[in-house]
């Protein structure tokens, strides 16, 4: 099937908006370029809660009962609901399925797309089984990979966002895995959001350099390092203030033990672009993140990101040039970075600008045309390991009949 040929594509997953996360922010921007190309899209997610409404999503919803996630409680993942798939699936009649998600419900909806012939692919949006060890279930880390790699090898293939994973993966037994990167909307993430208004809110001065961190307040996002950067970037420059942007569980303890941290809540739209543009430096301290749009969208800003060498920092920043890497978990060299900026207007001025360039040229438009050809199995990896699996079929049979 070629791209051009793709008309109808279901998308299953546990979260979307208005929900906020990674997940739910990059399949918001594909099915909203997939329709905007002519393609009609079937939505399968469960119940976000009191209020939850169409909204026009999609062209076709499908919503099913959930609970809640633990940790996460305001999100929920779907349950198992066989029957009611099929039926959905079987009416809209997609060529192609794309699961964002691993729950019951991703895996019921692989399963039938399975008996109904469908080409369905995977996504591996979250590390939820290097996330468990921040809520010391690590025992569970290897029962969690077994899951994962018996879940995604059901489908056709499995989409991950750097190559650093793909080779993690294929190293841990999971099949056809390929790259496919993120976009940013560099129209909505803008310098030009920049509000000195917000600053004054913030009680920040307009030669105070802001730390800014955007993301959920939690253990797994490794926010401790985003404190203690700020805790010895301030005590050797009193400019330096700390902004942070997102809600979780860690938040009201540091409201309560570090006050003179600036905490805004969670944030979106507009007024999310308005916090980016009114930082100065980004602290991307995650060592789970599959990703991190946060990176891109920090980009797109005009704001120089630090961050390890590893997910959208890797694939995105060049060292010293728009941005500052350090080594995987090195947390001192991480926090030199944020201090090399800090102490470096005419550098920081400079990667700012980088950052922003950079971000120009990494539009969802293109890889939305990249998502749709993963869709259509049109893609020439996909080809090659699709002659590679009938070689191998053939194999097997002739070895049978002998």
């Amino acid at each position: 099937m070629s791209q051009s040929a793709l008309k109808r594509v279901t998308i299953v997953t546990e979260t979307f908006a208005p929900e906020i996360n990674g997940v739910a922010n990059t399949l918001g921007h594909l099915v909203n370029g997939l329709r905007a190309g002519g393609v009609k899209v079937q939505l399968i997610r469960p119940h976000q809660g009191k209020g939850d409404t169409d909204n026009g999503q999609a062209d076709d919803l499908l919503r099913l009962p959930g609970l809640p996630i633990p940790g996460y409680d305001s999100l929920r993942f779907g349950l198992p609901v066989s029957d009611r798939i099929t039926k959905a699936l079987k009416a809209f009649a997609p060529q192609a399925i794309y699961v964002a998600t691993e729950g019951p419900m991703g895996w019921a909806a692989v399963r039938a797309a399975r008996k109904a012939g469908i080409r369905t692919i995977s996504g591996f949006h979250t590390n939820f089984h290097q996330y468990i060890e921040h809520y010391r279930l690590g025992w569970l880390e290897g029962l969690a990979y077994r899951y994962l790699r018996h879940f995604h090898n059901r489908t056709a293939a499995t989409l991950v966002p750097t190559g650093i994973q793909r080779n993690q993966l294929s190293g841990h037994g999971f099949h056809n895995v390929h790259v496919f990167s993120r976009g940013v909307d560099s129209a909505l993430f803008s310098p030009r959001k920049r509000s000195d208004a917000l600053r004054e809110q913030w009680g920040t001065r307009p030669d105070d350099v802001v730390l800014l961190y955007v993301g959920r307040i939690a253990a797994e996002k490794n926010l401790e390092l985003a404190l203690e950067t700020y805790r010895r970037l301030h005590a050797a420059d009193e400019r330096v203030r700390l902004v942070l942007v997102g809600d979780g569980p860690l938040l009201p303890a540091i409201r309560e033990q570090q006050p003179e941290v600036i905490c805004c809540g969670m944030k979106r739209g507009e007024e999310l672009a308005a916090h980016y543009a009114s930082g100065d430096v980004f602290l991307f301290p995650s060592l789970t993140d599959t990703f991190g749009n946060v990176v891109t969208e920090a980009m797109a800003s005009g704001l120089a990101v630090v961050s390890f060498d590893y997910a959208a920092g890797h694939e995105h920043i060049r060292h010293a040039e728009n941005g500052m890497l350090a080594a995987f978990a090195d947390s001192e060299q991480f926090i030199d970075g944020a201090a090399t900026l800090t102490d470096s207007p005419n550098m920081l001025r400079t990667l700012r600008t980088n950052a922003r360039n950079h971000a120009l040229a990494i539009g969802w438009e293109r890889i939305v045309e990249e998502f749709s050809r993963h869709l259509a199995g049109d893609r020439q990896e996909d080809l090659t390991h699709g002659h590679e699996q009938n070689a191998a079929s053939t194999k097997r049979s002739a070895v049978q009949q002998s």
